[in-house]
């Protein structure tokens, strides 16, 4: 199985929709997506990453949308100081590591800017829920690898529109990587990103789920 991860368009954020540029990549990024072979489509609830997500089905003929609430945007800061940029992920990374900690230890829930910030929150649910997703579309959680329970070897693939944190969560429990790693290896990638993540196909089979593409922005140049 493949995943096809599609950040959402250039958006507003206070209106949560897509600008007229991110109305322009969306439907560039969908012409590109035909090449990949999607079957279903699934997308954040949140309306940015459903007009990008509405593009390629008007695109691909596909006009079932499933929604994942657990892919909305992750959040960050804490009650009173939302948003603020001392607790943005990507920001706090940049921080750590100018300050030579260490982004891949396990215990990095301990760093003060990240113990108390709702990124961890989110991030931490995502994690759960994405096992679970993933579970009904056929791979199990072992470990921290992930069982083919289909019955088919057929090679499905599937869209996902979602955002630059909620999928930068979802690739850390996939990869087994850890959230701040993760932030800072993904970090500012554009608008209509694509990435792809591939599980094996083989029925039984126990599997590391590979990266076949990361953050590819070509089809904007």
């Amino acid at each position: 199985m493949r995943i096809v991860f599609i950040r959402h368009g250039d958006p507003n954020y206070d209106l949560d929709c897509l600008t007229e540029l991110g109305h322009k990549q969306a439907k560039i990024a969908a012409q590109r997506l035909l090449k990949e072979g999607i079957e279903e489509i699934y997308s954040s609830s949140l309306g940015r990453a459903r007009q990008t997500a509405q593009a390629f089905s008007e695109a691909s003929g596909i006009g079932d949308i499933k929604i994942l609430d657990f892919m909305q945007e992750i959040r960050f800061g804490r009650e009173g100081e939302m948003y603020e940029d001392k607790w943005n992920p990507w920001l706090v990374v940049e921080d750590l590591v100018k300050n030579g900690k260490d982004i891949q230890t396990p215990d990095w829930r301990e760093y003060p800017v990240f113990k108390e910030n709702l990124a961890t929150v989110d991030a931490d649910k995502i994690a759960v829920e994405a096992d679970k997703w993933l579970l009904s579309l056929g791979y199990e959680r072992e470990g921290k690898f992930y069982r083919c329970t289909r019955k088919d070897d057929k090679e499905k693939t599937i869209a996902l529109f979602c955002h630059g944190g909620s999928s930068t969560a979802f690739f850390s429990r996939v990869l087994n990587q850890q959230f701040p790693y993760m932030c800072a290896v993904l970090l500012h990638y554009p608008h209509t990103t694509i990435s792809v993540i591939k599980f094996n196909k083989t029925p039984g089979s126990l599997c590391q789920p590979i990266i076949e593409l990361l953050n590819d922005a070509r089809h904007l140049m």
